[in-house]
């Protein structure tokens, strides 16, 4: 493939703030560069960086991303839950069902996250961060699959899950119905040309797979800004 996934971008008021939550909760490194803001780079586990950048727009509806966490035991997922909170997390409601063994927190300015039970087999070959869990149809799933040359490992009832070659988090889409939107995304992927690619072929094959063009178009570092096929923004870095 031209590009592979360098980031997850938050939008937030406070992104040094929320980026020391995540920092403490995952054990990741904490950076600020000028050109990537407030950055979490990857774990020991591998994965893509996290990027943490200002933005003015209030939050109104839930994310259509969010993280599962995994957990290694019963107390490992108390200690999670206990850490989130000491770290300024709180418990949220979405509708979850007490049967259901996951715990619903919510980061300091309310970007919604699971801490999953011990034993889920679907998560046993990743890391810290087992999914990022997104709302999305089938067809968004293919897209980023040939997108990212990430195989499917979950194609079944409109539901669709990838996972890189290599192992780690695995993006998943839980097919119909689809959540309403309201205004920007505040969760987007940053994507950046492979070696020796151009910018400007990885916007071009993102567009022949079903991308569209995403108004603004280009934001003050060089990306252009694109939707895939559900209509979600992301964005195409220079090359690195």
């Amino acid at each position: 493939m031209t590009s592979h996934l360098f980031a997850l971008c938050f939008d937030a008021h406070e992104p040094l703030r929320v980026a020391r939550f995540w920092a403490g909760v995952l054990g990741r490194e904490l950076v600020e560069d000028p050109r990537d803001g407030v950055t979490l780079l990857p774990g020991d586990d591998g994965g893509f960086r996290l990027r943490f950048v200002p933005s003015e727009e209030p939050k109104t509806v839930q994310n259509l991303m969010h993280f599962d966490l995994t957990s290694t035991s019963p107390d490992d997922q108390v200690r999670t839950v206990a850490r989130a909170l000491e770290l300024g997390g709180r418990h949220i409601d979405v509708g979850q069902r007490p049967e259901e063994g996951h715990v619903v927190l919510a980061d300091p300015e309310g970007n919604e996250f699971c801490v999953i039970a011990a034993g889920n087999k679907f998560l046993a070959d990743t890391g810290v961060i087992g999914a990022l869990a997104c709302d999305g149809s089938q067809a968004v799933g293919y897209f980023w699959s040939r997108a990212l040359g990430w195989p499917l490992v979950w194609d079944q009832d409109e539901e669709t899950a990838i996972q890189a070659p290599g192992g780690g988090t695995k993006i998943t889409w839980g097919g119909p119905p689809l959540m309403p939107r309201a205004g920007r995304d505040r969760l987007r992927f940053d994507l950046v040309p492979a070696d020796g690619v151009e910018q400007r072929a990885v916007v071009d094959e993102l567009l022949s797979l079903g991308a569209t063009r995403f108004d603004p178009g280009r934001d003050e570092n060089g990306a252009v800004a694109l939707a895939d096929p559900d209509g979600n923004e992301f964005g195409v870095l220079p090359p690195r």
